[in-house]
């Protein structure tokens, strides 16, 4: 399905004094953020969004840019590592054997087996199914609609930047042993929440606040669930999300990813001091 395409600058074919680099996801015409709707397969314009049963197809050169290739790749890691898993979960929620083992995120094997990696690969484990099933479909819905609409390498450190806002947040909130892709993906969504908001558009509106509310709703009333994760992810996210489009402001890349990278690495600092002071040892 088609998606909003990120192209060079343009003016809104509606307000043509206002530039925009967002596209309608079924016509193709560019549109500033008070012609965008919201919809299941990315911004409308007014007209198309009026006409929900009307297709127009996208040249293939606009449709190919428009392709979420970090999403899709991302999903692809987290299906192999639970493929990796064979076995070795259960449906019961309690996940075991080698590959979860050696993956999964606790304090003592940051402080005391200096096993950092654990910070990353423990967002690619999964406990079952059901676990792998719903981060992986919030995973589609969030990347489909934010990753065109800001390109695959801005996304990408948007991602890794709520990972690792989600790992310390994991480790400060709880010595339990974690797993899962969801402070990520919440990540992701307070990235969407700002993106929307820059562009002026409602959040609870467009469904994104809904969403977030709900989640966090969950994580707080439901047993066996890293609030932790959740909310530093959404943090480190909501943070990436201005970092980017502060330098977008300055139309400067490099220092979008820069500043993601500066929280990568103070979210890891913290992990690891996090680690080291209240590790209590693990079997």
């Amino acid at each position: 399905m088609a998606s909003p395409t990120q192209s060079s600058t343009e003016s809104c074919y509606r307000h043509p004094g206002r530039e925009t680099r967002v596209s309608c996801s079924s016509c193709g015409r560019p549109i500033c953020p008070d012609c965008m709707t919201p919809t299941q397969v990315g911004m409308r314009c007014p007209e198309c969004a009026r006409e929900r049963q009307r297709v127009v197809r996208v040249p293939r050169a606009a449709a190919a840019s428009s392709v979420p290739r970090v999403t899709y790749g991302l999903i692809g890691i987290n299906v192999l590592a639970f493929l990796a898993e064979s076995n070795q979960f259960t449906l019961s929620g309690t996940a075991g054997g080698s590959v979860v083992a050696h993956g999964i995120l606790f304090r003592a094997a940051i402080s005391e087996a200096d096993q950092y990696y654990r910070l990353i690969t423990s967002a690619f484990l999964h406990a079952d199914l059901l676990h792998i099933g719903f981060n992986m479909y919030l995973l589609y819905l969030l990347g489909v609609m934010l990753e065109p609409a800001i390109g695959s390498l801005r996304f990408g450190a948007i991602y890794l930047t709520s990972l690792l806002a989600g790992s310390f947040g994991a480790l400060l909130a709880t010595n339990a042993p974690t797993l899962g892709a969801s402070g990520a993906i919440f990540g992701l969504m307070g990235a969407a929440a700002v993106e929307l908001r820059s562009r002026g558009m409602p959040v609870l509106r467009s469904g994104i606040g809904f969403l977030i509310i709900i989640n966090l709703a969950f994580s707080f009333s439901v047993a066996n669930v890293s609030v932790g994760a959740h909310v530093g992810g959404l943090i480190g996210g909501a943070l990436a999300g201005l970092a980017i489009q502060t330098a977008d402001r300055r139309h400067s890349l490099a220092l979008g990813l820069g500043l993601c990278l500066a929280m990568c690495v103070a979210a890891v600092a913290a992990s690891l001091a996090v680690s080291a002071s209240t590790s209590p040892g693990f079997a």
